[in-house]
């Protein structure tokens, strides 16, 4: 019965932490700027034969949901942080990144 209990000393890196919270933020300033950017994402469909553009479909889905992105990478990495993943939980901080750079690639090559 001893053996089952632990105790859950586990020592916290201050600076990963500060690190991760100035993530969080920058994250969520992100979110903002992504939800003005999902409010014009309509705007990819103005020029004519743009609607049947499978690259000006891609760009859409992924420049409309990079705000959603921003919001759930920060609760990911903390729950994985939490869970002491601490690769995979700034992998998470980092798909942010990832997603908008996906987005703005995709979106160059739609005609305008």
């Amino acid at each position: 019965m001893t053996g089952a209990l632990k105790s859950s000393k586990r020592t916290i890196d201050k600076r990963q932490v500060i690190l991760m919270v100035v993530a969080t933020g920058a994250c969520l300033g992100l979110a903002v700027l992504g939800g003005i950017l999902a409010i014009f994402t309509p705007l990819v469909f103005d020029r004519s034969g743009n609607l049947m553009n499978p690259v000006a479909w891609l760009g859409f889905v992924f420049a409309a949901s990079f705000w959603v992105v921003c919001l759930l990478a920060p609760l990911a990495g903390w729950i994985l942080w939490r869970k002491n993943e601490t690769t995979l939980s700034w992998a998470a901080m980092a798909a942010p990144l990832a997603w908008g750079a996906v987005a703005l690639t995709l979106l160059q090559f739609v005609p305008t």
